[in-house]
């Protein structure tokens, strides 16, 4: 959990304000900066799945190692560039290999939750760990928007390559080894294999329909909070910091509550506040009814997040959790990737209606609902199946 929170202060210092560096300070438009995160997401895409598949064969804490210590001068490179008005082709690409590095550990930081956590208490260990990780994201856009009065972004970076400096030195001292080593070969064959498993496939892909639809915090809400209603970088910081410390104020409460739901209904769940609070967005006038907005929506989060993850940890077999958790990461960086391009064409075009704006964004996750509601029965029948597969001969 400590480690999570300073790795997340570490990329939410800086990368939630990148967008706005390169609207506004270099002049790209929005629907391009989409398209350049949308090639980070691609890439990191694949990442994902090698990074799953390497935390299967050569463990957990070799690669944490090696993937931060490299982490470090993909930032710091970053921060250079930014620092001395690179060409923005060259910032793009540097930002897009920092992207790829870091998508490398995603699958295994889910692994070792799965790992260490009992089976019957999954979905609160990955709420525990999300508490973590907000309490980073409460703390680290406040501090980027504060420091941006008086800071350039190549220096927000600069700092953010210190705390993975730190963050790394952390895993040497007190990291040890969790994976549990299987006879199979890990391969990109046995990865690929993992498509097969039909319920677990579906769930990944509506994953990636509802991140497309709530994967805007870091990019459109940014612009459009800046841009159209004239909050200032540091407001528009405060919202993230709300966002954060509603996730760790309500996240285990809701985490508890939504328990005694099935996954299919409480990730349905997630997804209508998600649905009535970006449709919401488009009303929205003033920072302190932004904030409410920002509430709803993460009740959202809360719901969504520690489900979604419980569910592919309680899918994978202990062997291949770094893989599941690879193909889970692939799906979330699509959707992640996708959703800036998603909405900078919606902010290049209906910028002036901003009811249209966020009501085309919030349909997608109706879509996804619908989808999580049809992945419920399939997951019921499949689970069914197997039970009487299992059962003895009469």
């Amino acid at each position: 959990m400590a480690l999570d929170t300073l790795l997340t202060i570490g990329s939410s210092i800086v990368f939630p304000f990148l967008a706005l560096y390169l609207h506004n300070e270099r002049g790209i438009p929005m629907s391009l900066v989409g398209s350049v995160f949308l090639a980070g997401g691609l890439l990191t895409g694949a990442a994902n799945i090698i990074g799953g598949m390497l935390s299967d064969k050569f463990g957990r804490r070799r690669l944490m190692l090696g993937i931060t210590g490299i982490g470090i001068f993909s930032s710091a490179a970053l921060a250079l560039l930014i620092g001395f008005s690179a060409p923005v082709w060259l910032i793009a690409f540097t930002y897009v290999s920092a992207r790829c590095i870091s998508g490398l550990t995603n699958p295994t930081l889910g692994a070792i939750v799965a790992d260490l956590a009992p089976k019957d208490r999954l979905a609160e260990s990955y709420a525990v760990v999300r508490i973590g990780g907000n309490v980073g994201f409460a703390i680290g856009p406040a501090i980027g928007g504060f420091l941006l009065g008086f800071l350039s972004y190549g220096w927000l970076l600069g700092i953010s390559s210190i705390v993975s400096l730190i963050g790394t030195i952390l895993i040497f001292l007190f990291f040890r080894e969790t994976s549990v080593r299987g006879r199979e070969k890990v391969d990109f064959r046995s990865t690929l294999a993992v498509a097969g498993d039909r319920p677990f496939l579906v769930f990944a892909i509506f994953s990636i329909l509802l991140v497309l639809s709530i994967g805007h915090l870091g990019s459109t809400l940014s612009i459009f909070t800046v841009d159209v209603l004239g909050f200032s970088a540091a407001q528009y910081g405060l919202l993230l910091t709300a966002n954060g410390l509603i996730v760790v104020l309500f996240q285990w409460p809701a985490t508890y509550l939504v328990s005694k739901m099935s996954k299919a209904r409480a990730l349905v769940l997630g997804c209508l506040f998600y649905i009535v609070g970006w449709a919401s967005l488009g009303w929205m006038t003033t920072f302190w009814l932004a904030i409410v907005f920002i509430v709803v929506i993460t009740l959202g989060e809360v719901t969504l997040s520690p489900t979604s993850s419980a569910v592919v940890a309680e899918t994978a077999p202990a062997d291949k959790r770094g893989r599941y958790m690879g193909f889970y990461a692939l799906s979330q960086t699509l959707g992640w990737s996708m959703s800036p391009l998603f909405g900078g064409v919606m902010l290049d075009n209906f910028s002036d209606q901003p009811r249209l704006l966020w009501g085309i964004i919030a349909s997608v996750g109706v879509v996804a609902a619908f989808g999580f509601w049809g992945w419920g029965k399939m997951a019921k029948n499949k689970a069914a199946l197997g039970s009487a597969t299992q059962s003895p001969l009469p």
